[in-house]
């Protein structure tokens, strides 16, 4: 609401200072600064709200060192984080862009599927919470918005480079001319990015084409059903992850910083052209709602690291899973993510690993058998002794080695 505000002061006063609103970097960097604000200084204030309410943590004896300990440590923090993003993004972002407006949807959707499970551990004392068929449904549900409103908006476009050939044609004639000259009509497409490839574009709709080329028009199924299973995938890894002090809030940070480089690069017709990238137009103002979200999940890591004040729950689990599928389908990176959110895959597959595994040994054998000592994955390190401040470190380092990775994917292919 800021950016209209101070955009109508420029446009009818030429009110000093006012054209800053209208620089993206500007904006990120305060929306920054104001969630960061947010989350710490509200953030204590909902962490003694969340206290008097009594919606303390049921620790569940898994024989881990230290455990017992944060029984009663309030949860549903996720609210932090929803609340220092969603607040900077309503007064800086356009908030007529539609990928901005599906970001906030996916936050409401997913914080609201995280909270009627949270409240029903809390306040109707079931510990199994929302049962699991439900949450998969508003996955699903929250999948088909996605797919369906980046398939169907007019807005939702990319624009691809002339043919080579035409292009020297062009910066013959004029050597100077704009990097916009170089490029197509925005067009309608199901083209994604697939990382460490030189011809890296893939098109969704070559899976049914290769049948029939009338199948054309069909692809928009196939786009649902990817943007389904990367939501419901990425929105489950990040709930597994999120279990043990500042693990989650942490790597997250890490992920998100990354996607938020390129969706910057990605709507940026200079440097899209320059590194030889697929050109979104319009997708660089999430990068307004990207620097609000680390800003609160940073301000979070305050009162969530080692001893946790406040755990986010699956408020904030969820939805911080739904974030990251979301920026990643929008920004067209999507095949990027076994990479970049390569903690949340270990997270997943160990799980997946250890159930399979136990299942299958407990029928041929009659007795089940593991392969980590504990899975989730951290739980697993924590077993081996490790301390869980170390774990996450740990976990933050190689996070931090996969974002380096992932980035590096701009040039090597």
């Amino acid at each position: 609401m800021l950016y209209y505000l101070f955009e109508y002061l420029e446009k009818q006063f030429q009110f000093p200072g006012a054209s800053l609103f209208g620089f993206l970097t500007f904006r990120a960097a305060f929306a920054m600064i104001l969630s960061l604000l947010i989350s710490t200084i509200y953030g204590k204030r909902i962490i003694r709200f969340l206290q008097k309410q009594q919606v303390g943590e049921t620790i569940r004896d898994l024989g881990l060192h230290g455990q017992q300990e944060k029984a009663g440590t309030p949860t549903m923090g996720g609210i932090i984080i929803i609340l220092a993003t969603l607040i900077p993004v309503f007064l800086l972002a356009k908030l007529e862009n539609i990928y901005v407006i599906l970001l906030i949807v996916t936050t409401l959707w997913m914080g609201t599927i995280g909270f009627i499970d949270d409240y029903i551990k809390k306040f109707k004392k079931d510990k199994e919470g929302l049962k699991g068929r439900f949450k998969v449904l508003g996955q699903v549900g929250l999948g088909i918005i996605i797919g369906a409103s980046l398939y169907f908006n007019s807005n939702v476009t990319i624009k691809e480079k002339l043919p080579a050939q035409v292009q020297q044609e062009i910066l013959a004639k004029d050597p100077k001319v704009s990097p916009s000259k170089l490029f197509k009509d925005e067009e309608k497409s199901t083209k994604t990015t697939i990382p460490f490839v030189k011809g890296n574009e893939f098109d969704y709709a070559e899976l049914i084409t290769w049948i029939n080329p009338g199948l054309q028009k069909y692809a928009w199924v196939i786009f649902i059903l990817v943007a389904i299973f990367i939501i419901t995938a990425v929105s489950n890894g990040a709930n597994l992850t999120d279990g043990i002090d500042g693990l989650a809030a942490g790597t997250s940070a890490i992920i998100v910083l990354t996607l938020g480089i390129f969706a910057w690069i990605s709507g940026n017709i200079i440097f899209s052209d320059y590194l030889n990238i697929m050109y979104i137009p319009r997708v660089e103002e999430i990068t307004i709602y990207i620097a609000a979200f680390v800003g609160a999940l940073v301000g979070f890591l305050w009162y969530n690291t080692y001893p946790a004040q406040v755990f986010m729950g699956d408020t904030g689990s969820l939805t911080i899973g739904g974030i990251i599928a979301v920026i990643a389908i929008a920004v067209r990176k999507e095949w990027l993510i076994p990479v970049l959110c390569g903690i949340f895959l270990a997270e997943n597959l160990s799980v997946v690993m250890q159930v399979s595994y136990f299942k299958y040994t407990k029928k041929k054998y009659g007795e089940g058998r593991r392969i980590f000592k504990m899975s989730p994955l951290h739980h697993h390190y924590q077993k081996l002794g490790y301390h869980e401040s170390k774990i996450v470190t740990r976990f933050w380092i190689v996070g931090i080695l996969l974002a380096i990775i992932s980035i590096v994917t701009l040039k090597i292919r």
